[in-house]
Order: structure tokens, then C-alpha cells, then sequence
């Protein structure tokens, strides 16, 4: 089986080939190829992998090229795992929005409105050439916002383009740890979008476990939700919400943690990959332990300005444990490849699955794999504070993907100036210029509205 990585030069990649190297069942992967824009990221990459493969003999081979078209024809399955701008483009998402005294998150509020109205025309682009080069192609996208990324993908290649998170996954397992749950033995009751869902309930052998761990103070409080959130706002809401639902329920404080931080996480992660990149280019770097070493760093400081504002303390070992995005693809891969049925939570058209959404509404939900792709399961409807969060913010992803495949800047304007993380119309305009003005790959909203 044959898979190409876009973004083959990313920083997450030997994750994603860890998983491949250690899946041992028929019809695994043999080929892997490497696409990135960047020779000098595929270099140091590919030197990661040649030492992840040392040991194993049936290791799948890797091969690497610049060319988009070459590199997606005759993929079995296409990994979407783009970042258009790099890191020093998310760097100027977060600045420009905080200079304003909103959240320049990358997938969150203005600054995922900004990443995404910049990479959807690219996304769009991708999703053509596959639909022409390689139809027979699944493609699994990685690439953030997940969510509007995948559903302006989805409008070329339907049903063959899922999107995946591990978010979800990760909270599950750490909520089932709590209890002394084995997580394997877990359903996970999960609706929402990509970065705003819920988890609703955690059945284990037909009884929902999630009551008693909201009772239990000490096991509530023992995992980074727990701590983020606080065991009485998770009480209160009933329920278990993704971590990136701080931005909403502690906005200020999220908003203040991340102005008084010495640099941005975007800044942090572009000088923390900028010396990975240029340390690997030495041809004595030991390619794998330097890997290895700068990855646990990003897992330790993660989302460090939300903790810090609600005084969470440091991340437990536990809480590192994220639910393996690259386990997620592989069993995806494997279900639709072998037609061996399982169940995940992925980034798929809701087809009557999410209400009030309508059925192209790409959201993030239990689905039923196989053979066919993913198919949404129709679970509780959200109440009804999740469900104005939701249809509103779907609205927004609807302006950005609108304005981002027509040029439309009032779409642009109005994604902005609707999104519940951006509180004026003035502030709207200010962060629109703003981005215009600094952050490249935008020009096609230079010009005014031309629909």
C-alpha cells in the first residue's frame, strides 16, 4: 500500500512512521513518499526515519520529491499535513489579533480565521489535482482548522477526504484513566466540530461511567481538562469539553495568559523547529534522539498560557499522552483498506448527525468505518447552549471557506466580525487589515468583494 505525506518535511511526521513501523498486519504499508516544498525540512525528516527504521527489515521504503503532482499519483491514501505560511505565518495570526485584545489562537477565534482563509484556497488546490491524478485516492487531512480545511475539500472529493483530530481521543483516554478504566474498553460519546465538542458520556459494558467520575473531586481534578476547566464548571456543564473550549468558557484569561507570555506559542514553536532544522543539517546530529528531545519539550509546554491563567500547574505524565493522531490515521487507513469495521471519532459530512446542522456540515462525531469510508452516528442532540456555540461558529467557517474560494471579502469581514471570539465590527475590520497588511497569501481580498 502506497501513502503520500504532504507536508513531508513537518515536524510530526516520524510519528506517523513510528505507527507504520510497528503495524505488522496484512496489507500495511511498504511505500511512503514525502512531499514538502522545503528540500532542507525533507532532508532532516528523512534522516529521522532512517533512524526509526534501523532494526526492521521490512521497513516501508521512503522516497521524497517537490512535486505535488508526481508525489499524489498512484497514492493509495494521501496524508494532508500542509502549513501554509509555517510557523512564522501563525506567529504573525497570534500577533496581530493580540495587538487587538483578541485571541489569535491558530485553529481558534481570529487567528484560525486568519490560518484558514490563507490555507483553504491551497487545500482546494490539493483536493483538484487528487480528484484528477488519483481518484482512487482516500485522503485523510490533518492539516488545521481541520474542520473547514475537510469541508472545502470535501465540495471536490466527497466522501474520500476525512479529517482527524486527536483531541477527542486523548480526552477519552485521560477521563478513563481517571477511573481506572482501561480506555480500549470505552465508548466515547463525542459531538461537536473540530476543537468545540463534547464529551457526553463514557460507556463501559452498556453503563455511562461519566456521572461518577464528575462525582469523584479527586479523579475529576487528576487530568488536564480537570484542571483547565475546574471540577465544578465541568459539573455545572454536565459533561467533559475539548480543551480548546477554554478559549471560549475562559476567554479573558486565556486572552490575558497569552499577551503577558514572553513570546507566543506560534514564536515559541517557529525559534524551537528553527533550531531543530538547522541542528540537523550537522552531519553528526543524532537525527532520532534530537527528534525525540525537541518533541517532548512541545508536549510539556503545551497550551502553558491556558494553564498558567487558571493556575493548572505543570502537565502530569499523563496528560502528555495525547490520543496519537497518527494511531487515528493508521486505523483509519486499516478499516478502509481491509474493510476492517471500527468505530472513530473523525471530521466527516454530518449527514443528519449533528442538528441543527445541515447534512454538508463537516463536523467532528462518532463514525462507523470500513470499506465504504465513514459514516456519521446519529447520538443525543446537543443541548442548547452547544448548539448555538456550534451553528454559530459553523456560520463563521462557512464565511472563511466562502471568501477564501471566491475572493469574497465581505465573507471575510462578516467570519470576523460574527465569530463569538471577536466582540466588535470595528475590531473585525482592524484585524482584516491588519492581516492584509502583514500576513502573505492573502492578496486575493486586497481587492474589494467581487461576488
Amino acid at each position: 500500500m502506497r501513502l503520500t505525506i504532504l507536508g513531508g518535511g513537518g515536524f510530526r511526521v516520524p510519528l506517523v512512521y513510528r505507527a507504520l513501523l510497528a503495524d505488522r498486519g496484512q496489507g500495511r504499508v511498504t511505500h511512503v513518499t514525502l512531499h514538502d516544498l522545503d528540500p532542507r525540512r525533507l532532508d532532516a525528516i528523512v534522516k529521522v526515519l532512517r533512524d526509526q527504521a534501523r532494526g526492521h527489515d521490512d521497513a516501508p521504503a521512503v522516497d521524497v520529491t517537490t512535486d505535488l503532482d508526481a508525489a499524489v499519483t498512484g497514492a493509495d491514501f494521501v496524508f494532508s499535513a500542509i502549513r501554509v505560511g509555517g510557523l512564522a505565518g501563525r506567529a504573525a495570526d497570534e500577533r496581530v489579533a493580540l495587538e487587538l485584545g483578541v485571541l489569535g489562537q491558530e485553529t481558534v477565534g481570529a487567528g484560525g480565521i486568519a490560518y484558514g482563509l490563507r490555507t483553504i484556497p491551497v487545500a482546494v488546490d490539493i483536493a483538484r489535482r487528487i480528484a484528477r491524478l488519483a481518484p482512487q485516492a482516500w485522503v485523510i487531512n490533518f492539516t488545521n482548522p481541520a474542520g473547514m480545511v475537510t469541508e472545502a475539500m470535501a465540495a471536490h472529493l466527497g466522501g474520500r477526504v476525512i479529517g482527524i483530530c486527536d483531541s477527542p481521543v486523548g480526552l477519552g483516554r485521560r477521563a478513563a484513566r481517571a477511573l481506572g478504566v482501561d480506555p480500549e474498553r470505552a465508548w466515547l460519546d463525542y459531538a461537536g466540530l473540530n476543537h468545540l465538542g463534547w464529551l457526553r458520556a463514557i460507556r463501559v459494558d452498556g453503563v455511562d461511567v461519566l456521572p461518577r467520575l464528575l462525582a469523584d473531586e479527586d479523579a475529576l481534578t487528576s487530568f488536564e481538562e480537570g484542571k483547565l476547566f475546574g471540577a465544578d464548571w465541568l459539573r455545572a456543564l454536565g459533561c467533559l469539553p475539548n480543551e480548546y473550549l477554554h478559549y471560549y468558557y475562559f476567554n479573558r484569561e486565556a486572552v490575558a495568559g497569552a499577551r503577558a507570555a514572553e513570546k507566543t506559542r506560534g514564536a515559541f514553536l517557529l525559534d524551537q523547529q528553527s533550531r531543530f532544522y538547522e541542528r540537523m543539517q550537522a552531519p553528526d546530529t543524532p537525527a532520532f534522539a534530537t527528534w525525540d528531545a525537541t518533541r517532548l519539550e512541545r508536549e510539556v509546554t503545551y497550551m502553558a498560557e491556558n494553564r498558567e491563567a487558571v493556575d493548572a500547574g505543570e502537565r502530569n505524565s499523563c496528560d502528555l499522552d495525547s490520543g496519537g493522531y497518527e494511531k487515528v490515521a493508521l486505523a483509519l487507513m486499516r478499516a478502509i483498506a481491509l474493510d476492517e469495521r471500527t468505530t472513530l471519532i473523525l471530521n466527516v459530512r454530518g449527514r443528519g448527525a449533528l442538528t441543527p446542522l445541515d447534512d454538508e456540515a463537516v463536523v467532528e462525531t462518532n463514525c462507523h468505518v470500513d470499506a465504504n469510508g465513514a459514516r456519521p452516528i446519529i447520538g443525543t442532540p446537543l443541548d442548547a447552549n452547544a448548539a448555538g456555540l456550534v451553528t454559530t461558529v459553523k456560520a463563521a467557517e462557512r464565511d472563511v471557506i466562502r471568501a477564501a474560494t471566491t475572493g469574497d471579502r465581505t465573507a471575510a469581514l462578516r467570519a470576523f466580525a460574527l465569530h463569538p471570539l471577536v466582540d466588535s465590527v470595528a475590531i473585525a475590520r482592524r484585524l482584516l487589515d491588519g492581516y492584509l497588511a502583514t500576513v502573505p497569501g492573502l492578496d486575493y481580498l486586497r481587492e474589494e468583494s467581487r461576488v
